[in-house]
């Protein structure tokens, strides 16, 4: 039990890391390293608790449990503290994991030593296949809790109560800790007690959660924001013009430009596939005001479409007016934006349509899926889009992602247009690029504060030596 316990332990950290901190090579890197080196220290320390007297051991023993439930469950609230006080940037992140979630992996690991060596006792001149049995155990536990985390409880009832119930796991591992002299009952009780408010009353670490975000929708003067991970994924105006109009005044300039491209470059009745539906702020906008045109929508998390469904009246109105699933083959004419719920690297892969245009804005987090910016993925864009491809990223100026994906588009494509749009708080802005086999006209104006620039050259990103994620 105590390896499903650990492994859970470690999914979940990196899920709750994602608000804060986002989620990416680097800080899946920073959780596992952190995590493993506490599984570590715990087996080392766990071996000489192991060689002490049975009643001592098995008092150490216990008390681990105790400690083990008590820092699982109060996780997600150090990291908030951390992140609170001030917590930045890749030395913050490294240095919030190694406190928040090293000290808990200590402790979970601590009991094994002595559950092996029991083991081991109970079967005399079988020591091998005893201990082959025990390592085969906790290897079949890991394997549950990293299962059970990703599948069950982070997206059924969330990180905090799964913290929560990590804890309460190994509480329940204290009646089979036999023999010896009984640890302290009030301790017990209160570190259960503990527990159970952590799960019950505590704040949740995300509005709505799946295994895959964790989103809020928030109103912020006159508009709504729906906001992934940390990150602002999209936005409507509660002032906004009725659906059912061909004009929409867009919320978030990224999307202005993009559109403004879109309505500029695109015939009247486009086939245009969108990689990340977030908000669906620009499939809308491209149907209400084509009446002709359709739109497929990849978006990996179902629910951000009911999210956005739920609360983005423009967008929930289109998606209920003329949203279909592809995979259908009794569309009507209405059935006019597909949604699928996939991985968009698998379904740009697996898909026999062409479309006119493609829209890649994708993201995980603060940053975009390391496999949606390698030259491999644009190869298959430019072999089933025949037009232009907008492109939107997160990054410092001139950064490492912008500049790989500028060197990938301009391996593909002829002509490329590229702007960017203001520094936020973390020093990163919108960069936005076209790029098409044929001349691009220049836009009458751009969004306020947004820029024509330049991007250095780099070497394009592939799928063997890809984005790894801000620094």
């Amino acid at each position: 039990m105590l390896s499903a316990v650990g492994l859970t332990y470690e999914i979940a950290a990196g899920r709750v890391l994602a608000p804060f901190f986002g989620t990416s090579l680097l800080t899946w890197t920073a959780v596992i390293a952190t995590v493993l080196a506490g599984f570590s220290l715990g087996s080392a320390l766990g071996g000489f608790i192991a060689e002490r007297p049975r009643d001592v051991a098995l008092r150490n023993v216990r008390s681990a449990l105790v400690a083990t439930a008590v820092l699982m469950a109060v996780s997600p609230t150090l990291l908030g503290l951390f992140y609170a006080s001030g917590a930045r940037g890749t030395f913050g992140m490294m240095f919030t994991v190694f406190w928040v979630f090293f000290p808990a992996s200590v402790c979970v690991t601590l009991p094994s030593p002595l559950l092996a060596k029991i083991a081991i006792e109970a079967r005399p001149g079988r020591e091998g296949s005893s201990l082959g049995i025990v390592l085969a155990a906790g290897s079949v536990g890991a394997i549950f809790g990293a299962i059970l985390a990703g599948f069950v409880t982070l997206p059924l009832i969330g990180s905090t109560a799964t913290f929560a119930a990590c804890g309460a796991a190994a509480l329940l591992c204290l009646p089979f800790v036999k023999g010896g002299a009984s640890g302290n009952p009030g301790i017990t009780v209160a570190a259960a007690a503990f527990v159970a408010f952590a799960g019950l009353a505590g704040s949740p670490a995300c509005q709505y959660e799946s295994g895959l975000s964790c989103l809020y929708v928030v109103e912020n003067g006159r508009e709504r924001q729906l906001i992934s991970d940390g990150t602002l994924q999209a936005a409507e105006k509660t002032n906004s013009a009725d659906a059912k109009t061909t004009t929409m005044d867009l919320a978030l300039p990224y999307t202005d430009w993009l559109w403004s491209r879109m309505d500029r470059d695109l015939g009247p009745e486009p086939s245009v596939v969108f990689v990340g539906g977030g908000g669906y702020t620009l499939p809308t906008q491209l149907l209400a005001s084509r009446p002709e045109a359709h739109a497929i929508a990849i978006e990996i998390d179902p629910l951000v479409t009911e999210v956005a469904q739920a609360n983005l009246p423009r967008a929930g109105d289109m998606i209920a007016q003329t949203g279909y699933d592809p995979s259908n083959e009794d569309a009507d004419d209405n059935d006019r934006l597909g949604i699928v719920h996939a991985d968009g690297r698998v379904y740009l892969n697996e898909t026999t349509r062409r479309f006119d245009a493609a829209v890649m804005d994708a993201f995980s987090s603060r940053s975009v899926p390391a496999h949606l910016v390698t030259l491999e993925t644009f190869t298959r864009l430019r072999d089933i889009v025949d037009g232009p491809v907008y492109v939107n990223l997160i990054d410092v100026p001139d950064g490492q992602l912008a500049r790989g994906v500028n060197a990938i588009l301009k391996e593909l494509y002829p002509n490329i247009e590229i702007v960017q749009g203001e520094l936020n708080d973390m020093g990163r802005r919108n960069i936005l690029f076209a790029a098409s086999h044929e001349p691009l006209t220049t836009l009458a104006s751009l969004p306020q504060d947004y820029e024509p620039t330049e991007i250095s050259d780099a070497r394009p990103f592939t799928d063997d030596r890809g984005w790894v994620g801000h620094r």
